[in-house]
């Protein structure tokens, strides 16, 4: 996500301008996927390609972060003046064109930290500030361990139980993590903190849908009694961290308004 560029206009954008935004970048980033796809019909789902490229669970949603991330960025411009341009027609060409500028980044590149700093990522007092490491909070772990869990579980599914719900149930789960980070990237300051809550609340969106798609999995029988009440508590218990979160950032904001 831009890290550096300047307001959008003379007033402060607030989570919901921010959450109309990322409506709209999701509209559109939803036709960039459907155009790049090597299955344009949608009916091989981009997790479970992403599974199979793979060496294992955490690098397969790892790099569907990633890419739900750039997918994004391409609709977030680093300069002020770019944003005036906005509602014109957007080249796809363009875009494809720019990806390999992104592949070639690394990780640090991508986490723009100060060396000198490093170590403040690893303090507590840091965890909701631009110091710190996605991989130092602690609901973005949560959401990633789920993630992890339950594509280890896809792989012993027979192929008959997954059906599309099955198929939608395991990509909420997934942009749960994904929508987080997303937010995190972002970072907590004041001028865009906003666009972290905003994020924040499409990922409790995702696991409020997670959770009715896996309780009309209960009347289907599809898990075991034992591993549905261990899912339902995992997710219930995220989603429950997720608004806790939320709350949190709110709260953060506003202090910085007085």
């Amino acid at each position: 996500m831009p890290q550096h560029f300047d307001g959008f206009d003379d007033e402060q954008w607030d989570e919901f301008k921010w959450e109309a935004h990322l409506n709209e970048v999701e509209r559109k980033s939803e036709q960039l996927r459907k155009f790049i796809a090597s299955d344009p019909k949608g009916n091989i789902p981009r997790w479970l390609t992403l599974l199979q490229e793979s060496q294992n669970e955490d690098d397969a949603f790892e790099a569907y972060v990633e890419e739900e991330l750039l997918m994004d960025e391409a609709y977030f411009p680093e300069d002020e003046d770019d944003w005036e341009d906005e509602d014109e027609d957007f080249d796809d060409e363009d875009f494809l064109f720019g990806l390999d500028e992104f592949s070639s980044l690394d990780d640090d590149e991508f986490d723009d930290f100060d060396a000198g700093d490093e170590w403040k990522s690893l303090s507590d007092d840091y965890v909701y500030s631009d110091y710190a490491e996605l991989e130092s909070l602690d609901i973005y772990l949560d959401a990633k361990d789920l993630a992890v869990d339950i594509l280890r579980l896809t792989e012993a599914f027979h192929p008959k139980h997954q059906t599309k719900e099955f198929q939608e149930f395991v990509d909420e789960v997934l942009k749960i993590g994904a929508k987080i980070a997303g937010g995190h990237s972002f970072g907590f300051e004041q001028d865009y903190i906003g666009a972290n809550i905003a994020y924040s609340k499409k990922a409790l969106h995702c696991a409020n849908h997670s959770l009715e798609l896996l309780q009309g999995f209960k009347k289907k029988g599809l898990f075991y009694k034992k591993l549905y009440i261990e899912l339902h508590a995992q997710l219930f218990e995220l989603r429950n961290d997720i608004g806790i979160y939320i709350q949190e950032l709110r709260d953060q904001f506003h202090l910085g308004l007085e």
